[in-house]
C-alpha cells in the first residue's frame, strides 16, 4: 500500500523493468528508431485505463514504446500512468516522452521518427544536441510553423524551409490540405521525377513511421492474452507478447535462420514446458489413465452431463458414474507415456 500511494504501476513495476533492462541489455539496434504510443486492450479496472476512439479496441492501458524499424524489436517503453509530476515545467508531454524513451540510444547517430504528437523545434534541437537526428510530421496548431504553411499551394508542389540545421518541407499531397514534415536529417531535399513529385523526406517518413504499429499488430495477431479483471495479468500477457517477438527476433539474428513467427512461437511455449514435465515425469506420483468408454447397445438415451452440449444423444456411458455422456462433454485427451510427453 505504501508503493501505491507514490507509483501508480507498483503491481507491475519490478516485472516490467526487468524485461525492459533484458530487452535493452540483449540487442543492438539499427539506426532507425520510431516511437509512437501502444494501447493494450484490457477492461480491467485500474486507475490509468485510457480511452481512445481512433483505435479499434478503444479501452485499455497505453504504453509508450520505442522500437525498431526494420525488425520491429522492442527497445524501451513505459506506461502513462497520467500527469507527470518529474516532468520539468514548460516541456511538453510527447518531448518528454521522446527523450525518456530513446535516452539509453542516443550520442550513436541514430534517427528517431515520430509523428505529430510528438514532432516539435525543441525536440529537433535537444536530439540534435544528443547527436541524435529527428524525422516527424508537424502538427498545424504548433506555433513554430510559419503562416506559408497554412497556405494552399499548386497540387503536388513542395516548398522547402531551413533553420539551423532542420529542414521543414511543406506539401501539397492534397487539393485542400498539405504535410509538414519537419526533420534533422536531411539537410538538402530531394523531390522525385513521377507524377505526384513526393520529396524525399515524406518518402523517408513514410518508410520509416510504422514500427510501433506494426510491432502491436504482431503482437495481436499471436497473443496469449486471456480474460482477467486484475490489470497486472493484462500487463503481464502483453510482457509475454512482446517478449515472443523479441525472442524471435534474436533467434534469427544469432542463428541466420528464417523461422516463422508461429513455428517459433510453438518451438518455444514446448522448451519453456520441458522442465515441466521431465519433473512429473522423475516424480513418484501416480499415472492417471484414461479408461475407454463403453458402448451401449439399444437405443440413445439424452447426455445427463450437459457441460458443452444442448441435451445430445448418445450411446456412450460414462466408466465412473455410469451416466449418459455424449461426444461434446467427454474428456478427449491423448494418451502418452512421461518419456513421449517430452
Amino acid at each position: 500500500m505504501v508503493r501505491l500511494s507514490t507509483d501508480k504501476f507498483a503491481l507491475a513495476t519490478d516485472v516490467w523493468q526487468w524485461f525492459v533492462a533484458n530487452s535493452i541489455r540483449c540487442y543492438r539496434p539499427s539506426d532507425n528508431l520510431t516511437v509512437d504510443e501502444q494501447l493494450f486492450p484490457t477492461k480491467a479496472r485500474c486507475r490509468f485505463t485510457q480511452y481512445m476512439a481512433n483505435k479499434p479496441d478503444k479501452f485499455g492501458i497505453k504504453f509508450w514504446v520505442v522500437a525498431e524499424v526494420t525488425t520491429k524489436y522492442f527497445l524501451n517503453g513505459f506506461p502513462y500512468l497520467g500527469k507527470d509530476e518529474a516532468r520539468p515545467p514548460g516541456q511538453r508531454l510527447g518531448e518528454s516522452v521522446v527523450l525518456k524513451l530513446v535516452e539509453p540510444f542516443m550520442d550513436k547517430g541514430r534517427n528517431v521518427t515520430v509523428d505529430n504528437f510528438f514532432t516539435s523545434l525543441s525536440l529537433a534541437n535537444s536530439l540534435l544536441r544528443r547527436n541524435t537526428s529527428l524525422v516527424g510530421t508537424m502538427n498545424a496548431a504548433r506555433r513554430e510553423l510559419p503562416p506559408s504553411a497554412h497556405q494552399r499551394a499548386e497540387l503536388f508542389s513542395s516548398r522547402v524551409l531551413k533553420h539551423d540545421r532542420t529542414t521543414l518541407t511543406i506539401y501539397q499531397g492534397k487539393a485542400k490540405k498539405n504535410v509538414c514534415v519537419l526533420s534533422s536529417l536531411h539537410q538538402t531535399v530531394a523531390v522525385e521525377s513521377d507524377r505526384k513529385k513526393k520529396p524525399e523526406t515524406v518518402c523517408f517518413y513514410n518508410k520509416s513511421k510504422c514500427g510501433v504499429d506494426t510491432l502491436d499488430q504482431m503482437a495481436r495477431k499471436y497473443t496469449v492474452k486471456g480474460a482477467t479483471r486484475r490489470w497486472p495479468l493484462a500487463v503481464f500477457y502483453n510482457i509475454l507478447d512482446l517478449a515472443a517477438i523479441n525472442a524471435w527476433v534474436l533467434f534469427q539474428q544469432c542463428t541466420g535462420t528464417n523461422i516463422p513467427r508461429r513455428a517459433f512461437i510453438l518451438e518455444l511455449a514446448k522448451e519453456l514446458r520441458r522442465d515441466v514435465l521431465r519433473a512429473k515425469a522423475s516424480s513418484n506420483a501416480p499415472e492417471l489413465r484414461l479408461l475407454p468408454h463403453p458402448q451401449v447397445p439399444g437405443n440413445r438415451r439424452q447426455c445427463q452431463i450437459n457441460r458443452h452440449c444442448k441435451k445430445n444423444r448418445t450411446t456412450t456411458i460414462c466408466c465412473g458414474c455410469q451416466k449418459p455422456v455424449c461426444g461434446k462433454c467427454v474428456a478427449k485427451t491423448e494418451s502418452r507415456c512421461p518419456a513421449c510427453a517430452l
